[in-house]
């Protein structure tokens, strides 16, 4: 049997091993934290068809057993005006929709059901190296002394990947969008969304989303712009200064979201937001990326989770048919590339669209609600949430070669 390395044990990394069991590959987890995260932090959409993706290689139900559904948007201006609203695409019936979960949660579940269909997931395995060996191998050595060796080597570790800068030394950098996320729960809040519903809120200077979990608490975020953080910085800025810089961000506004902020809690947490626009070389002889080692999604468009899962499942498809690793990473990297660079740079031009001057903000308002309307009747698949894969729809050798 093939033997895999999966460096990462995030979403895409977990994932990816699930996948390649159902294909037949034996798969092996090397996560460099120690322990698990806990729920404390940020949350996130997996969209409809990160969902379906996951329903493919049958992992669908501890996701929605550990979340609840996101049914529908609906979006207002910085006055209070509601713009519109729709559905969330994918929700019609007999599909599982789009869920919210917090990140931890996620992974947790995830990487319960890898170990319960055999994958081995160990922590504490922060990688120092790979190469690939005389015999066509690769070898994986880590900070605590450990060497792990496989046929090939999935890069999963992350958008700061050490697996991208192996494979090719020139490698884009992450770019930093200008603006962090930051994401917080508040209890009590005045004015929550109804249940199933997201608030999507266009402040004058900076963006404000939220939904109302099942037990009545908001989980809320917002996307402001500012400058790079560095880890230090970060972590020195307390939950109240989060609250007093936030909420002062939308005291002008006549929405509820300065209220929701200033009633959250201390599970408050900032992260810088970036991405990455194209990678040249996705793949070498024996190693390949996935997620966002490979393309970084801005967060606006709510599609990092999901497209990595969707990197994961069509990987495994490619090795399962086309057995070598080269023929195979090529296949993945041809089926996917355009999808996720598209997906890349319209999250980026939703990072330019979050708070704009007062003519854009009137264009927005005027143009948001015919574009709601539109997108309510038109009938049209939304080529980013409307992607599904079919499992057992082989991959043809020409998707290789036509990348060569």
């Amino acid at each position: 049997m093939t033997n895999a390395l999966i460096i990462g044990g995030g979403i895409a990394g977990t994932v990816t091993a699930i996948a390649l069991r159902k294909a037949g590959i034996n798969a092996a987890v090397y996560e460099a934290y120690p322990t698990e995260d806990t729920d404390t932090g940020a949350f996130l959409l997996v969209s409809a068809n990160g969902m379906e993706a996951l329903r493919t290689i049958g992992a669908h139900r501890p996701v929605l057993d550990n979340s609840f559904p996101a049914g529908r948007s609906d979006f207002i201006s910085n006055t209070g005006k509601r713009l519109g609203g729709r559905p969330m695409a994918g929700s019609e019936e007999g599909a599982l929709g789009a869920r919210t979960i917090k990140r931890a949660t996620l992974g947790r579940v995830l990487r319960e059901e890898a170990e319960r269909r055999g994958v081995r997931v160990q922590h504490g395995k922060r990688l120092l190296a790979a190469q690939t060996g005389p015999d066509g191998r690769v070898v994986a050595s880590f900070a605590d002394g450990g060497r792990a060796q496989g046929d090939l080597l999935v890069g999963a570790d992350g958008i700061h990947s050490l697996i991208r800068r192996t494979i090719e030394a020139a490698a884009p950098r992450p770019r930093f969008t200008g603006q962090h996320t930051v994401c917080g729960y508040a209890r009590d809040a005045a004015s929550p969304p109804d249940p199933d519903t997201y608030a999507m809120i266009y402040g004058k200077r900076a963006f404000f989303g939220c939904t109302t979990a099942p037990d009545g608490e908001v989980w809320w975020f917002a996307n402001t712009p500012g400058t790079e953080l560095s880890k230090d910085e970060l972590a020195a800025t307390t939950p109240e200064q989060w609250r007093e810089q936030l909420a002062a961000l939308f005291a002008e506004d006549n929405t509820p979201a300065a209220d929701i902020i200033r009633a959250s809690g201390e599970s408050i947490v900032a992260t810088n937001a970036y991405d990455i626009a194209s990678t040249p070389t996705w793949s070498d002889e024996t190693m390949v990326l996935v997620g966002d080692a490979v393309h970084a999604c801005a967060p606006n468009a709510a599609q990092g989770a999901s497209l990595a899962i969707e990197d994961g499942v069509v990987l495994a498809k490619c090795l399962r048919d086309l057995r070598s690793p080269r023929p195979a990473f090529a296949a993945y990297e041809r089926l996917r590339r355009e999808r996720v660079e598209r997906a890349v740079a319209t999250s980026a031009g939703l990072v330019r669209r979050t708070a704009p001057g007062p003519v854009g903000r009137a264009l927005r308002d005027a143009m948001l609600p015919r574009k709601l309307d539109r997108a309510g009747t038109d009938g049209a698949t939304d080529w980013l949430t409307g992607y599904r894969i079919d499992w057992d729809e082989p991959v043809p050798g020409e998707v290789a070669r036509a990348r060569r």
